[in-house]
């Protein structure tokens, strides 16, 4: 993620997914602020993206797209609660960043399955590389 506009943009559709049930749970919000520290988006900025709409930029890099989908992923259980409307946009998200169907599927059904949502990072670009070949 190189340009602040790219960083922007990621933490727009995290923000946009975050409320898609209809609320911004406590811990949502938390997520977001970890992240934005770590792209070193500012409190007030990062504030103030929750009042902002701004066209989306596409993450070129598969890899990229694949770190934004397990963001979006880990956002969606850190609340405690699964919504059908998080499950159904995730996929719409991730076919919209030309993943690949199957490999998210299976990555959010491990993610429920297990006794928690975090996946080694070598798990998850291991499963995507399956699907290539």
């Amino acid at each position: 993620m190189n340009t602040f506009e790219e960083k922007r943009s990621l933490l727009l559709e995290m923000i946009a997914f975050s409320t898609v049930d209809g609320q911004l749970h406590k811990r949502e919000y938390e997520f977001l602020s970890i992240v934005a520290r770590e792209l070193n988006i500012e409190k007030d900025v990062f504030n103030d993206l929750f009042h902002q709409e701004l066209p989306q930029i596409l993450v070129k890099s598969e890899f990229g797209r694949i770190q934004q989908f397990y963001r979006l992923a880990l956002l969606m259980y850190c609340d405690g609660v699964l919504h059908t409307k998080e499950d159904n946009a995730i996929q719409q998200i991730t076919l919209n960043m030309g993943l690949n169907p199957a490999a998210t599927k299976r990555i959010l059904k491990i993610m429920k399955e297990g006794a928690t949502p975090i996946i080694d990072p070598e798990v998850l670009v291991r499963i995507f590389k399956e699907q290539h070949n």
